[in-house]
């Protein structure tokens, strides 16, 4: 088996373990607002205590998400929809990759019926990826169609950030090797 099959398997089982799984959970509404330009390395309030195994620049978006225990979770979840190659498989994707904290606001309840039903979760996960490269310029007041179809809008500056006005990007502009990850602190949900 290999290296990141391993890893992949391990955060597949931390899933079926750890069960708030935030389907419709809301981030703080207050953020203040910074007029500086926007940032072009890594930024946001929560950099600094993501923790990450390896330099990811590298390796795919599965493979560069699962190098952070904050995003095991979403990488869980990635593997059960069936979304791991399909993502891979891609160049210059953005993800709304949601963290732990955002995955604890959601019920058990609502954990079991998203994990139940492979089609509705496919739809929650490709609603968090865009299929092109996303800067941190372009987020001052984004419109971006996702994976799933479905718009989700962006707005902010300097390096304090939103999407969909609800979830903060808490660590932005992550490289990957065929994308760009912004860890938010609230599961997104498309539009009904």
């Amino acid at each position: 088996m290999s290296f990141i099959h391993m890893r992949m398997a391990k955060a597949a089982a931390a899933v079926l373990v750890a069960v708030p799984f935030s389907v419709g959970g809301l981030a703080s509404q207050g953020h203040a607002q910074d007029t500086s330009p926007s940032p072009s390395g890594t930024f946001g309030p929560g950099c600094s205590t993501l923790a990450q195994k390896t330099d990811t620049a590298k390796d795919k978006v599965v493979e560069a998400a699962a190098a952070y225990p904050q995003l095991s979770q979403l990488v869980s979840a990635l593997v059960r929809a069936n979304l791991s190659d399909t993502l891979d498989g891609k160049s210059d994707i953005t993800i709304f990759a949601p963290d732990q904290k955002a995955f604890q606001n959601v019920t058990a309840s609502q954990l079991s019926s998203l994990l139940s039903n492979q089609g509705e979760l496919k739809k929650v996960l490709g609603y968090h990826v865009v299929d092109k490269k996303i800067t941190p310029d372009q987020l001052s007041k984004g419109s971006f169609t996702t994976l799933e179809g479905s718009k989700l809008t962006t707005s902010g500056s300097g390096s304090d950030f939103k999407v969909n006005d609800k979830a903060n990007i808490v660590c932005g502009n992550i490289k990957a090797a065929n994308a760009t990850i912004y860890v938010v602190d609230a599961v997104l949900q498309p539009p009904s």
